[in-house]
This record gives structure tokens, sequence and C-alpha cells, in this order.
């Protein structure tokens, strides 16, 4: 029973991915312009993984963007958000690439895009052309490269995926001309205590140490010894730049070895969008939280399923209780094989047995990982589903006395430090609720400064609930505020002829903006949602617009709790 338990653990978790491409040829660069990276496959984010390359477009928008390689245009979508203008092409090898943040698509495309989302009135639009529609040959024009959606800057996203499962590999395993002859950079290591027992140089406590060394050569301090007493993980903050890019990305391998016998090895060569939420336990979380670095662990979660481990024994865990010197090392590669190393010694101590902690405290719950769980308390209700744990948790809640707009307490729900894999459900009473105002109330997640984030919320036999994916503090509030309607200037009656565009601010202050009904002349016109300016941009259209003569604009805005705005002026282009 225990070797098949072992069996199907290392399938589930740990197996092998077949990712290294037979033809490294196969794809070409989809720029025209020198190809250098801000950002690479794999590169450590909060709540995933990058899942393609972030290429550099000199500082502008607007560059040709071509085909990767032959193939047809099989999805289509424009967001406010995510990757914004974005084409999706399949090829006749198994693959797919995917073209994000665009700022138009090429003609042809670009008016098919246009019709349908004057068919639909609807800005935001996903479209599946059949394989016929959009065919390009290998560097043909498919669209410009821009800032749209979510996008921090002008760059192109490019992916590369597998087309049966829609997994996204590591396009530089591919010849795409990047150039890269820098040897990763090692800055820290950090050693873990497992559990109580674990002590790290006579502490029960993280262990951080600065690294020196480089050009491939790292090594600690001889002022740090290191002597740990129990199980220890360990932990490495370490990052990879290429040629002629000053950015920092990601690496594509670590491996750890104790006295010259590998216990973990982690190759980022491709992923699933479904396990990429798990970074969250491979990087040290609350590290990442409280000093804003990215530790990754060179050991393993019990609830951990990421599959780019290659190799792990025992979880990655060392157990030093032998009262021996043991020696480690750490190599760090990028995928063009150029490599760094860690050696040190760890001087094992025999373990103290230290006395069981008191979890019977009222303010701690233990709520084991492989499990759902639940917990109550005077107005609030915390039901946490089987998977969304990485590891058992010492749950810790309190509660303090909400402002004067607050319709509740507030509730303290474990703490930030600590991530959930999938949401849970959060259930709170409000002390009061306004008459004739139940549809306008919500649960309000309180940040550090004060910044308010809303959730969606629905009432549940006196409750609010909502699905959250964070621990942290909460409250009751309510939004009855219209979202702002900003014109820029645009005042009634103003002469615009000559311009190109007009733009619109619209902003919510809390709940979030659900919806905008632009019209023209009485008909639905085609405004452009930039989410992260707050902004709406009309591209004058004379085949939609008689040119010369007065117009009536008038837009409605809705937020997520139904405050609505409206804004009518007149103008002549």
């Amino acid at each position: 029973m225990l070797l098949i338990r072992l069996y199907i653990f290392s399938i589930l978790f740990y197996s092998t991915l077949n990712d290294i491409p037979k033809d490294k040829s196969i794809f070409i660069s989809p720029l025209k312009i020198p190809e250098f990276l801000s950002s690479n496959f794999g590169e450590l984010r909060i709540d995933h993984f990058h899942s393609g390359l972030d290429i550099k477009t000199q500082g502008v928008t607007g560059k040709e963007v071509v085909a990767a390689a032959e193939g047809y245009i099989y999805r289509i979508g424009v967001s406010p958000t995510g990757f914004g203008n974005v084409l999706f092409i399949k090829h006749p090898n198994g693959y797919s690439t995917v073209y994000g943040h665009l700022e138009k698509f090429a003609p042809k495309i670009e008016e098919y895009v246009k019709a349908r989302q004057y068919e639909k009135k609807s800005f935001t639009i996903v479209l599946w052309p059949t394989k016929d529609e959009f065919p390009f040959r290998q560097g043909e024009l498919i669209a410009y490269s821009g800032n749209s959606g979510g996008s921090g800057g002008p760059h192109l996203h490019f992916e590369i995926r597998k087309s049966e499962n829609e997994k996204p590999i590591n396009p530089l395993l591919f010849d795409l001309g990047i150039v890269d002859n820098i040897k990763p950079i090692i800055d820290m290591i950090a050693i873990y205590p497992i559990n109580r027992h674990s002590l790290i140089n006579k502490r029960n406590s993280v262990k951080k140490i600065n690294v020196s060394g480089s050009h491939g050569a790292y090594f600690i301090p001889p002022e740090n010894e290191i002597s740990v007493s129990g199980m220890a993980g360990f932990g490495i903050k370490t990052y990879d730049i290429l040629d002629d890019s000053p950015n920092r990305v990601g690496v594509y391998s670590i491996e750890l070895s104790i006295d010259s016998i590998s216990i973990y090895k982690y190759i980022m060569d491709g992923f699933s969008f479904a396990e990429s939420r798990y970074i969250n336990c491979h990087i040290d979380y609350e590290s990442f939280m409280r000093e804003n670095i990215y530790i990754e662990r060179m050991f393993v979660l019990p609830g951990d399923r990421l599959s780019v481990y290659k190799y792990v024994s025992n979880r990655g865990i060392f157990n030093f209780n032998d009262g021996k010197t043991h020696k480690a090392e750490i190599v760090v590669t990028d995928v063009y094989n150029n490599k760094s190393s860690l050696s040190f010694r760890i001087k094992s101590q025999p373990e103290k047995i230290l006395s069981d902690p008191d979890l019977t405290h009222p303010d701690v719950t233990v709520m084991p990982y492989n499990r759902s769980n639940k917990f109550t308390s005077e107005n609030i209700m915390v039901n946490i589903p089987s998977g969304a744990l990485y590891d058992t948790l010492n749950f810790s809640f309190k509660k303090e006395n909400g402002t004067k707009d607050m319709l509740s307490d507030i509730f303290y729900v474990h703490n930030k430090f600590t991530p959930v894999q999938k949401s849970y459900k959060l259930s709170i009473k409000p002390r009061r609720v306004p008459a004739g105002q139940e549809s306008k109330m919500l649960i309000v997640q309180l940040d550090d400064d004060l910044k308010k984030i809303a959730t969606t919320s629905t009432w549940d036999e006196g409750y609010l609930s909502a699905d959250v994916l964070s621990f942290g503090r909460y409250f009751v509030g309510i939004d009855t505020i219209a979202p702002y309607i900003t014109a820029n200037g645009l005042v009634s009656g103003a002469n615009l002829t000559g311009q190109r565009e007009i733009k619109i601010r619209i902003k919510d202050d809390l709940s979030g903006i659900k919806s905008y009904e632009p019209t023209i002349d009485g008909k639905w016109a085609l405004f452009e949602y930039d989410q992260k300016y707050e902004m709406l941009i009309y591209k004058f259209d004379e085949t939609r617009m008689t040119k010369g003569t007065k117009h009536e604009l008038s837009l409605k805005v809705t937020d997520n709790k139904n405050n609505t705005s409206i804004y009518s002026t007149t103008f002549t282009w």
C-alpha cells in the first residue's frame, strides 16, 4: 500500500514534462526590431507564473507584429483588462502562439472585429473565426504592438502553447534570436524550520543569509556559520539577466543537493494555467508581503500541486540529526545553460524535543490542509474548502469596532501573510441594515493603506456572503454613490472639427464599473475602455457619422451596485 501511495504521489506531483521541442527553428521573432526582453517565461508574479515573453518595443506603440509561423487565427479578444487586444494563431506544427497588449489588428482583422463590436454593442468581445477566414504565412503582418489591457507599458506579450491542451511552454526553448551569455545571480538563501522541534542556529525561526560572489561562483561569508537541528528546508533568492537588457528575469532551473545527492530539482519548461496559482506556495509568500522579495522554496509544501518539480526526495526536506557536517550545493541555470552555483556547509546538531504548543488557545483553530474547515464566531462564518490551504494552518481570528460609516465590526480573518489556492466563503452579519438599501451593501476588504477592496456579495439568511481569495481584514460596507463621469474639457456645443477622438474619464469609488452605454445621435457608439487609465475613447468614424454637423452624445455608466450616472452633451464634428 505504501509503494502504491508513493507511486501515485510521484505521478500527481512530480511528473516530468516532455516540453523540449525537437525542432527549435520552427518559429521566428514576432517583431521586426531587435528582440530584447523585459520579462521571460515562468517569471515570478503574485498569483501566477508569467506565461510568455514580454518583448520590448523601444518604448513606443505601433511596431509591426508578424506571425511567428504559418497558421490561422482561431481566437480574437478585446478587453479593458488582461491581454487587452489579443490574437491567437494555431499552427500545423502542433503549437499555437499568442500576441497580447496590441494597439490594433491588421486592417482586415480590425474591420472584422469592429463590425462585430457594433453588432453586439460591446467593446469587450471574444471571437472565434473559422480556420479559412484569417490564414497567415510566416512573417506576414497580423497587428501592431501596443499597451492595451493590463499592460504596464508598451510591449508585446508573446506565448507559445501546445495546441492540444492550451498549455504554455517556454518560448526560449526555440531559437527566437535572444542572446544570453550572463550567468544567473544568486542573492540570498533562506533556511526554514519544518516544525517547532527544528532549530536553525539554535532558533525556531527562518534564517536568511546574503551570499557573496559573482560570475557563477557564490559562497556564504565565513562569519555566517550554519547549524541545524531537526527537519529543515531551503529557499533561494535568484534571478537572471539577459545580454543588452538590464531587466531581472526568472531562472530556468534550480537544483539542491546534500552530500552530492540531489533532493530537489525544478525546471521551468511549461505549466498549465490551472496550476499557475500554486506559485503562492512555491515562493515564500510572507517574505514577499513583508519585504517585497521573491524567495523560491526548494522544498514542497504538502498542498503544492505544481508540475515543474522534476525530482523531489522527501519533499526536499532534510533531517539534520546525526551530528555530522553536511555539504549543500545549489545550482541555478538559465535556459541557455549558463550556470551559477553556491556551496556551503551545515553542521547538524542533535534534535531537541520541545514541548508541544498549546493549541487550545481560544484565538487559534488548527485547520488541516487536506480537508474542508469551518470557523464560526459572533456575526461571522468562514468556510474553507478542501484544497484551499497549502499546509496545516493555525488559524487566528480577532475583531475590533468598525468606524461609524461601517455596518459591522472589522474582522481579522487570519492574516494577509498566508495565501490560499482557491476561494473560501466568508459570511458576515451586519449590525444594522439601512432601510431599503440591502442591495447596496457588500463585504469590503480593508488593505494596509486603508484602501477598500469590494467583493461580489450576496445575502444568505441574514448574512452577507462572498467568495474571497485572501485572508485579511473585512467589514460590511455600503455603496450608494454613483460613478463619476469627467468630460475632460468637453463642453456643450464644442467644435471638435479636425480632432481625431473624444476622451471621457469614468471612475467608481468602491464596487467598480459594471457597464457603460454610449450613444451618438441615438445610436450605440464604440467607445474603447482603457481601464488602467479609467478612460473611454471614441475615435471619430466618418463611415458612421456625418462630418460638419452637430451631434448629440449620451453616456450612461453603472457600477456593480446599480448606482447610475448619465452624461449628455452636444458637439460639432
